[in-house]
Formats: structure tokens, C-alpha cells, sequence
């Protein structure tokens, strides 16, 4: 059991990465981009606090789930609490997306501080950077903007680089 600040869970999204996902919106984040689409997430004493183990429980019941997405606020500034979650949802067999404003360079350089290397470790696909407003694009999956990148996690692990992939 542990506690996560959170801002709210999406049990069904189709826009949140490849899938059925269940979605959680962690609650903090320190970039506060311009045009944000969660403005309500940035507050760090904001949202309620839920318990890792209640979560899974209700991921759990959905037999109809790809994967879970962990979005924002800002994932990486509850990254131990998420990694030990991620770590009980890929015992399930599903997949772990994670949307972050840090870009995967900075989470790597820094893996070994705030437990980020624990997070990138259960990540499968990565959605980085900062939401930029004046680069809003429309008709990209599963991004806000054009500089946010669509990243094999762990595959650029082993690279120790940023690999690319499709959704």
C-alpha cells in the first residue's frame, strides 16, 4: 500500500495511447506549460489522495484493458509510488504509457536521482516534452504538440538514447 496524489482516473480512454487504457492523472507539476490541457493537475497540495492498492483493484476489474497510462500533472514527481504500482500492472500482462513535461534525455541524465530509472524501467511507450502552445498539432496520436515525442521506453533504455516509434 502506498499513497499517490492524484487529480482524478479515467476508466475506459481511447485518447491517452494505444488502446483501452485505464488513465491516471497524478496531481502536481512544476512546468505549468502555457495552454495546458490539465491546469487543474499543477497544484501540488490539489487533488485527493489515493491508495496504489485501491487503484490497481479497480484496474483489476476491467478485463477489457490494453494498458494504464500514468499522465498529469506531472508523473515523474511521484515516481516511486508509480514505479511500484507499475510494477504490480505488468504483472498483469498490460502496458505502461507515461506522459511527461521532462524530455527522455533529462529523465535519463537524472535516472538515478528522484527514483526516475525506477519509472522509465516499468515505462513501455514515453510521450515527452513540454506542451509548447504555439506548436499545437491536431493530427498527431496521442500528443499535444508537434516537439512531444512518441518513445520506445525500453528500448532507449538499452540505447541509452531516445528511440522513436508509431503509435
Amino acid at each position: 500500500m502506498s499513497d499517490l496524489r492524484i487529480a482524478g482516473t479515467v476508466n475506459d480512454s481511447i485518447v491517452d495511447g494505444d488502446g483501452i487504457r485505464f488513465t491516471i492523472f497524478t496531481q502536481g507539476c512544476p512546468h505549468n506549460c502555457e495552454g495546458c490541457h490539465n491546469p487543474q493537475t499543477h497544484d501540488f497540495n490539489g487533488g485527493t489522495v489515493a491508495d496504489t492498492d485501491e487503484l490497481l483493484e479497480k484496474i483489476k476489474e476491467n478485463p477489457l484493458l490494453d494498458g494504464v497510462t500514468f499522465s498529469g500533472g506531472e508523473p515523474f514527481c511521484q515516481a516511486h509510488e508509480l514505479a511500484v504500482l507499475g510494477k504490480k500492472i505488468k504483472s498483469l500482462g498490460l502496458n505502461i504509457t507515461t506522459y511527461t513535461g521532462y524530455t527522455f534525455e533529462e529523465l535519463y541524465t537524472n535516472r538515478d536521482k528522484n527514483h526516475w530509472g525506477e519509472l522509465l524501467a516499468v515505462t513501455d511507450i514515453l510521450i515527452d516534452g513540454r506542451f509548447i502552445l504555439a506548436l499545437k498539432d491536431w493530427t498527431i496520436k496521442f500528443r499535444g504538440s508537434s516537439n512531444q515525442r512518441y518513445i520506445d521506453c525500453q528500448e532507449s533504455l538499452k540505447e541509452g538514447r531516445a528511440v522513436e516509434t508509431e503509435p
